[in-house]
């Protein structure tokens, strides 16, 4: 009796294991019994439409539910400009779920590309609203780098009520900042970039007494001091010589 119970389990197994197979055999599983017939998007829809996610998507869709490469539908999705990352999933009958992340702008890159929150530079088309947005600009190798010293830089005049709007690096590895008021402000080496923000900062607020309309350069790459040039008006060298 045992021995026919256990019989009975071992070809109720192979039933289960073989019945994928014979519908695949069978067509089951064929794409026109199965097919994608719904495409339900999570997203902001901010700077992604849904148009393009759906041209996106839609190449994809003719293998059937079953056959529906969901790695392939994330990557084409991804590849959007805007697409920070994506989910895919299925839900059955014939559902395509899909939850898109956007990218959140924190800068632009070399006045031509973004940089997302994420620390990822992407094209897109710049709008006046991008163009607001901080300006940095360097060697894409330096991005990170780049991106460090604006936030130090940021922090190191918020004191003194003086928004850095800016930051460059050349290819010879001088630093500038450019602050709100279109300002810009040479600092050089890196090595040497704290002490010579400090040194202007300790004089900024006498400096700015009786200048309502701020300054239009200021050189920091002085071994003594540093220069300022004001609005229509000459370099004003306030001692030493520039270095780089």
């Amino acid at each position: 009796m045992r021995g026919a119970v256990r019989l009975v389990a071992w070809s109720l197994a192979l039933a289960l294991v073989a019945l994928p197979i014979v519908g695949v055999l069978r067509g089951w599983f064929a794409v026109n019994r199965w097919p994608v017939t719904q495409l339900t998007v999570q997203a902001e829809f901010k700077h992604v439409s849904a148009a393009e996610i759906r041209a996106a998507v839609l190449p994809r869709l003719n293998k059937g539910f079953f056959a529906l490469d969901l790695g392939a539908v994330q990557k084409a999705v991804a590849a959007l400009p805007w697409v920070e990352s994506v989910e895919a999933r299925k839900r059955w009958p014939g559902t395509l779920l899909l939850t898109v992340h956007e990218r959140t702008p924190f800068a632009t890159w070399n006045g031509k590309q973004l940089i997302s929150r994420q620390g990822k530079v992407f094209d897109a088309p710049l709008s006046d609203v991008h163009r607001a947005l901080p300006d940095l600009r360097g060697p894409d190798s330096r991005l990170a780098e780049v991106v460090s010293f604006y936030a130090e830089t940021r922090k190191a005049f918020a004191a003194d009520k003086l928004p850095i709007t800016g930051v460059a690096l050349t290819e010879r590895g001088s630093w500038s900042v450019t602050t709100a008021k279109g300002a810009r402000i040479v600092i050089g080496d890196r090595n040497q970039a704290d002490s010579r923000l400090h040194r202007f900062l300790d004089v900024y607020p006498q400096l700015m007494a009786g200048h309502a309309d701020g300054f239009a350069y200021a050189d920091l790459r002085y071994t003594n001091g540093f220069a300022v040039r004001w609005p229509q008006a000459a370099d004003a060298p306030a001692g030493g010589s520039p270095r780089t």
